[in-house]
């Protein structure tokens, strides 16, 4: 497996390219701005694009998608509960499209030889999630190196956003942590220091 990382948008947000070597199938993970970037990189390597994964609705993780599936006729994954209509646009949900597919907690995604795992982690929005594929997970805005997603923007709850940080806290086999924002980490590493993954495992 090989993680690209592209940053893209004003704040930055973290785009992640996930590619099965033996098939050069990929998955992108929250294009959220600079299609142009991410289509580029798929040209130079000769990737084939399999499906967008997205950790949650917010504008700065889904501005490219549209850049993408024009080019790319390709699904677009998210949790129902952070998505609406072309009748009511809202930059804290995603506006559900003919190739969207609404995914939830357990499901699993192949690309390639890849499975990706959905973990649901509400609380940064109603329908964050967490995407797990081999020892890597894909954090969103839940959880971040030394820190966790904010709870305050629309659809946020501090209560849900508490009890999937133990959850992640919880979860088995996890090495890295790539994150929506800001430096990957791991999670023994967040286990050790990250003062709200331990608050909420009780610790």
């Amino acid at each position: 497996m090989h993680i690209k990382t592209i940053q893209v948008g004003e704040l930055p947000t973290n785009c992640y390219v996930v590619t099965d070597p033996e098939t050069k199938s990929a998955a992108i993970i929250d294009p959220g701005d600079e299609g142009h970037e991410i289509l580029a990189y798929l040209a130079e390597f000769e990737l084939t694009p399999r499906a967008i994964f997205l950790t949650h609705g917010h504008y700065d993780h889904t501005m490219a998608v549209d850049d993408i599936v024009r080019v790319w006729e390709i699904p677009v994954y998210i949790h129902k509960a952070d998505t609406t209509t072309d009748t009511r646009p809202d930059p804290y949900l995603y506006t559900i499209g003919a190739e969207t597919v609404f995914y939830e907690d357990g499901d699993e995604i192949e690309v390639g030889t890849l499975t990706f795992r959905v973990v649901d982690t509400p609380g940064h929005s109603a329908g964050s999630v967490c995407l797990l594929v081999e020892d890597c997970l894909f954090t969103g805005d839940t959880l971040f190196r030394d820190d966790c997603g904010r709870m305050d923007l629309p659809g946020g709850d501090g209560n849900l956003l508490s009890e999937s940080l133990e959850k992640l806290y919880k979860l088995e086999d996890v090495d890295e942590v790539f994150p929506g924002h800001m430096d990957a980490t791991t999670m023994e590493r967040e286990r050790r220091f990250n003062s709200y993954l331990r608050r909420s495992a009780g610790l």
